[in-house]
């Protein structure tokens, strides 16, 4: 057992993790170099086609008679729920910083998780080939972030493999010891942090040839001590169509056979490990996962809401007392309505969404009714990003063709009554008079930019309602923390901050409580008719500017029709903008060849009373780019 090392890899987006994860597999001969391709570990389309880690990947390696377990981690931040709980399972963190780029937001984010859960910290600069590279520079803000020293931090690239087997060893340089009480481990930190032994738990035999003394304590069969009770941590689970459930586990105490029979022990409920074993990164069979391994269980469970990410895995014969830390609930903050085109795919909409929730524990919905597009779901999302990979998803594994209405975030609603009750949608707000507040979530962000740009995201807040909280520097970097309402947020703020700094900006938030504030719903209506799906929350102060704004894009997007269609943005019974469509006119005229005056005006008589009649009862075809316009707002 003293020779396994759990560790992830931790940086901001694009700063080269999976990279330095294949030339990992590659020098380890984990992977031939047959079986090897870029971004191996990113097994989804997706995850290939945008370049980016959507879900966190476990592998197992062999490097100078230690056995490695590697956990790649997403570094976009509607993912960061998926950091921490790798880190949890792991005692060191690597943390690569791009050459080119130094020190982002997420990079301070995942810093602040790791340093949290006590872990060791290897810091790394990747990218040291390129000829942009500022090796000394960004060496001089890591320094400044962990308080290292300047041999501490190892210079790679992943690209070309350049010591990248340093890296390796400096994972397998934390020495156990043992004493009598357990395990005890002597090693150097890197990161002026306290290191975390490899293993955590007690080194126990195995429970296959135990025999109970009574009915709360189990021995082994020459009776020379108490037997450790089982505990694993789920890190991960998915839904496998031919397998079923699929745990990622680390062992913390105890071991695990095939076919046992396990304990969740906070959903309380049973099952068979079918099939345990190890990942390289393909499933790899075992008769066993020991305390201190990561590994993979096979279970005979139907769905992943028996066993949650965050439980504990326990024996059925020898169980476990108390259950481990585990996670806390990740809440979504962004909400959308997803509609399929013909109601006829509403089945299929559900089918697939509550496969995808199988294996993603942030996923949230519940049935929503339109009157406009019919039956649908309104789904929970951890941001716009997590939302457009769920979207694309659906419609390549599913084949759906889907609307999707305007994002928003969840609001606490305070009635007269002193109920407070939430809303996921503009729709769902109860009438006016029965409300005494309403109260939107706020967000706590940072912002890392060059310090002669700190102008423009300074104003680029205040315009979105939000105020600087604090200004502080890494080199030449500035880091901006500030709060600003979520809703705000949700839209283009990330194009805008972009466009702002020139590109060199990167952006980290958090949710930070709900206030109360001047809010109102915007309706829209087209042709008088009002249409739930297009409503929004905003503040009074902005409603009229986003009622022109929207109705705008609206003209934009809705066809012209045969007759003259208003479109309107209105505050209750009061109307704050609007837009006219024109109608068509078709040349009634065209086939009359005399100069008759009154035949000509009884036929455009005829016509106008056709169009007036069209206008009454006409119905006009909404295309689904009408509903995303506030995607589009700019």
């Amino acid at each position: 057992m003293d020779k396994i090392r759990n560790f992830c890899i931790i940086a901001h987006i694009d700063h080269g993790k999976s990279t330095i994860a294949d030339r990992m597999m590659e020098i380890t001969g984990t992977v031939s170099k047959r079986e090897m391709k870029s971004q191996l570990l990113d097994s989804m389309d997706l995850e290939r086609e945008k370049g980016i880690t959507i879900k966190l990947a476990p592998v197992t390696m062999h490097w100078k008679g230690y056995t490695l377990n590697l956990i790649d981690t997403p570094g976009h931040v509607d993912f960061s729920y998926e950091v921490s709980r790798s880190l949890q399972a792991v005692e060191t963190a690597v943390l690569v910083v791009d050459a080119t780029q130094g020190i982002q937001a997420q990079t301070l984010a995942n810093v602040y998780l790791a340093l949290e859960q006590d872990l060791t910290i290897i810091p790394v600069i990747n990218k040291v080939d390129l000829p942009a590279a500022d090796v000394e520079g960004v060496s001089a803000q890591i320094m400044n972030l962990l308080g290292c020293s300047k041999d501490d931090i190892i210079e790679v690239s992943g690209k070309t493999g350049l010591n990248i087997d340093k890296i390796l060893d400096r994972i397998i340089e934390t020495k156990p010891v043992f004493s009598s009480s357990g395990l005890e481990f002597l090693s150097t930190s890197y990161a002026g942090t306290r290191a975390e032994p490899p293993l955590r738990g007690e080194p126990v035999r195995s429970v296959r040839n135990i025999r109970v003394k009574n009915s709360n304590q189990f021995y082994d069969s020459e009776n020379t001590g108490l037997v450790s009770p089982t505990r694993a941590l789920i890190f991960d689970s998915y839904f496998d169509d031919y397998r079923g459930v699929v745990l990622y586990v680390r062992i913390f105490e105890g071991e695990i056979d095939k076919n046992s029979e396990i304990l969740m022990m906070a959903a309380k409920t049973k099952g068979l490990a079918l099939e345990v074993g190890v990942l390289t990164p393909k499933m790899a069979p075992k008769d066993s996962l020991k305390a201190g391994e990561i590994g993979y269980i096979v279970t005979n469970l139907k769905t992943t809401r028996e066993a949650k990410v965050g439980d504990t895995v326990t024996l059925v014969k020898n169980p476990a007392h108390e259950a481990l830390p585990g996670y806390k609930n990740v809440l979504p903050f962004v909400y959308a309505g997803f509609f399929p085109v013909s109601n006829d795919q509403y089945k299929d909409l559900k089918e697939a969404i509550e496969k995808l929730a199988l294996s993603d524990s942030a996923l949230q919905f519940q049935p929503e009714n339109s009157p406009v597009l019919g039956f649908g779901l309104r789904i929970g999302f951890l941001g716009l990003l997590h939302m457009d990979i769920i979207k694309e998803r659906l419609e390549r594994e599913s084949g759906l063709d889907l609307i999707v209405t305007n994002p928003s975030t969840n609001y606490e609603v305070l009635l007269n009554t002193g109920e407070l009750i939430e809303i996921k949608s503009a729709s769902d707000l109860p009438d006016m008079t029965e409300v005494a507040e309403i109260r939107e979530p706020w967000v706590k962000g940072e912002i890392i930019v060059p310090r002669e740009m700190i102008g423009n995201v300074l104003n680029l807040i205040n315009e979105k309602r939000g105020h600087q909280t604090n200004l502080s520097y890494i080199e030449e970097r500035a880091v901006i923390d500030f709060e600003a309402p979520m809703a705000n947020l949700l839209t283009d703020f990330y194009d805008q901050l972009k466009s702002a700094t020139s590109g060199y900006a990167s952006f980290n938030y958090e949710l930070n409580g709900y206030r109360a504030e001047d809010l109102v719903r915007i309706d829209f209506l087209v042709a008088g008719e009002r249409m739930d799906a297009l409503s929004v929350m905003a503040h009074r102060s902005e409603a009229e500017a986003i009622g022109r704004e929207v109705t705008k894009k609206l003209k934009e997007v809705i066809p012209r029709q045969n007759f003259e269609v208003a479109l309107q943005a209105a505050i209750g019974a009061r109307i704050i903008a609007r837009e006219t469509i024109g109608a068509y006119r078709k040349d009634v005229l065209v086939k009359i060849h005399t100069g008759d005056r009154d035949r000509k005006a009884k036929l455009l008589e005829k016509q106008k009373r056709g169009k007036a009649r069209m206008k009454r009862f006409g119905k006009i075809d909404i295309p689904p780019e009408a509903f995303t316009v506030m995607l589009k707002r700019n």
